[in-house]
């Protein structure tokens, strides 16, 4: 019998059944390798980690123990002393600058003057400040001529509690012969107020009212303070008769009250560079003309208290203004206050 055919068909099942398990054993190796492969990645990442980590540890060791080594553990006797007597001595400043603020508020004045009337404890009426200029020695000479006293006539008249001085800055140029020229005539004729901490600019006029009212009540005890520009004459026996009827009236603010349009176009005169501060229809407030204003002492005192941080703006009449809005000031509109319109009961008239 013969057997042919039938070995033929095993062998070939026989080689069938190798192949596929070669194949399967291939490709079951090459799963095995990327397995490997990937295993040997993630290997080499965690350790790389994990040095990584290891040396950013040690850092801080060494970080810390550095800080430690500088910051002692326990504060000596000595350092808990400095630092407890830092704390007093702030504590002592704020306390000498509450006192002081205080002082000034109920009537300290810093470098008073003895003059006369406030001498003897009578408070004086008024103390006048006219407002001048390095180029003005003219002027000066025809108000001297005119209605403001000199020499001994200036003297009877601080006897009758009225005091009146021209009121100017320092130059630029500190000690140069504009500042010479002002302290030889003050040392002639003895009726300057002068501002040294105030540099005589028209850029800085806003800030002069600052300076004077701040330097007028510390140097004279008045009822009133009175800002004259140097370009009006005044009727000086109707101006202290008015002030004498007002006496003893507190946060008095005289003059001759206006208002008027805020200037935005720049390079137009009267210019306010913070115009949008006035809101859209650009009107001033209410405010007393700066040719002749006149304060009440607690409102001068007012000024001279808080004059670090006085908002000043491109005029010195809004400006003033500005300071009484926020107080209870009593707006008192004179009409004999309006230098400019002409009239036989004004107090001033255009010089």
């Amino acid at each position: 019998m013969d057997n042919s055919p039938p070995f033929r068909e095993s062998l070939a099942t026989t080689m069938k059944h190798e192949k596929k398990w070669k194949s399967k054993s291939l490709q079951t190796s090459k799963s095995s390798l990327v397995m490997v492969l990937l295993s040997s990645i993630a290997w080499l990442y965690i350790a790389g980690r994990l040095w990584q980590d290891a040396e950013n540890r040690t850092l801080l060791a060494n970080l810390l123990q550095k800080k430690s080594a500088q910051t002692p553990k326990v504060l000596t006797v000595e350092d808990k002393l400095m630092i407890l007597g830092c704390k007093d001595l702030a504590r002592r400043t704020v306390e000498a600058e509450m006192d002081l603020t205080m002082a000034k508020s109920q009537g300290y004045l810093r470098n008073q003057l003895q003059q006369s009337g406030s001498g003897s404890g009578q408070k004086l009426l008024a103390v006048i400040g006219v407002y001048t200029g390095f180029g003005s020695r003219l002027t000066r000479n025809i108000f001297r001529s005119s209605w403001m006293p000199r020499g001994d006539a200036l003297k009877k008249l601080e006897g009758r509690g009225v005091v009146i001085r021209f009121v100017i800055g320092r130059s630029a140029n500190r000690g140069d012969s504009l500042d010479r020229s002002i302290d030889e005539e003050n040392r002639q004729m003895k009726d300057f107020l002068i501002l040294d901490g105030h540099e005589e600019a028209q850029e800085e006029l806003p800030k002069k009212a600052k300076f004077f009212f701040s330097a007028a009540v510390e140097n004279w005890d008045a009822e009133f303070y009175v800002k004259v520009d140097d370009n009006f004459n005044i009727d000086l026996e109707g101006l202290i008769e008015m002030l004498e009827t007002r006496r003893g009236q507190d946060s008095a603010y005289i003059g001759c009250m206006k208002s008027g349009d805020v200037i935005s176009d720049e390079g137009r005169p009267w210019y306010e560079p913070e115009w949008w501060k006035f809101g859209d229809q650009k009107k001033y407030f209410r405010h007393a003309s700066g040719s002749l204003l006149i304060l009440s002492k607690n409102l001068a005192k007012y000024i001279n208290i808080n004059s670090v941080s006085l908002k000043t703006y491109s005029h010195d009449d809004i400006s003033v203004g500005s300071w009484m809005m926020g107080l209870e000031a009593t707006y008192i509109d004179d009409t004999r206050l309006c230098c400019s319109g002409y009239g036989q009961d004004k107090l001033c008239s255009m010089a």
